[in-house]
């Protein structure tokens, strides 16, 4: 009986351990600890970001989307993933469906929907990721360095926000995203990392 008790005990500490899923806010979209309310002109949020030394990102997220739920749940809520982006990213929220006001860095003011029209966001969750420098005349899409389109699981997401983070996508070394992933999975596979 205490061997049938001591595994038992020995196989819940071996299921993986959730953070708390974060808030949900009135909007409908769950509201992470590390995610920025700003009044959402990009400029302003691109300076505040590079004051800070993190790169700005924009997660364009809706009301009842089960993947953004997923993404919440599974990935984002993991202290290291949650640590990770906190340190080196500036993140604004945009809700698809939103009426509030944003800047584009155009410097175009138009409501969410119509902001998330205009880069061509169908789905949810996409997320932006910025450069440290936009010209006045492009939009957040077209400045882009990166774009996340769906729900990712931990190592992937990791990965874009590292590569990302590193600048990989100025280097000149032919890597590509999908082969600086692909070589950062076969390195956790070689348990040169988790």
């Amino acid at each position: 009986m205490k061997a049938w008790i001591g595994a038992a005990f020995a196989a819940a500490l071996a299921l993986p351990v959730w953070a708390e899923v974060a808030p949900m806010g009135d909007d409908g979209l769950y509201k992470e600890p590390w995610m920025r309310d700003t009044f959402k002109d990009l400029r302003e949020d691109l300076a505040e970001a590079n004051d800070e030394g993190r790169r700005l990102v924009l997660f364009v997220e809706q009301r009842g989307c089960i993947y953004c739920h997923k993404m919440h749940e599974e990935v984002f809520s993991l202290p290291d993933v949650a640590a990770f982006i906190e340190e080196n990213f500036f993140v604004v929220q945009i809700n698809l469906h939103g009426d509030t006001e944003i800047t584009d860095f155009d410097g175009e003011s138009l409501s969410e929907k119509d902001a998330a029209r205009k880069w061509r966001v169908l789905f949810t969750p996409n997320i932006i990721f910025l450069p440290e420098e936009v010209s006045e005349d492009s939009t957040a899409i077209e400045a882009a360095v990166a774009v996340m389109p769906g729900a990712f699981a931990k190592g992937t997401t990791l990965d874009m926000f590292t590569w990302v983070a590193e600048k990989r996508y100025e280097l000149d070394n032919g890597e590509d995203f999908q082969r600086y992933h692909a070589r950062r999975i076969q390195e956790r596979d070689n348990g040169k990392f988790d």
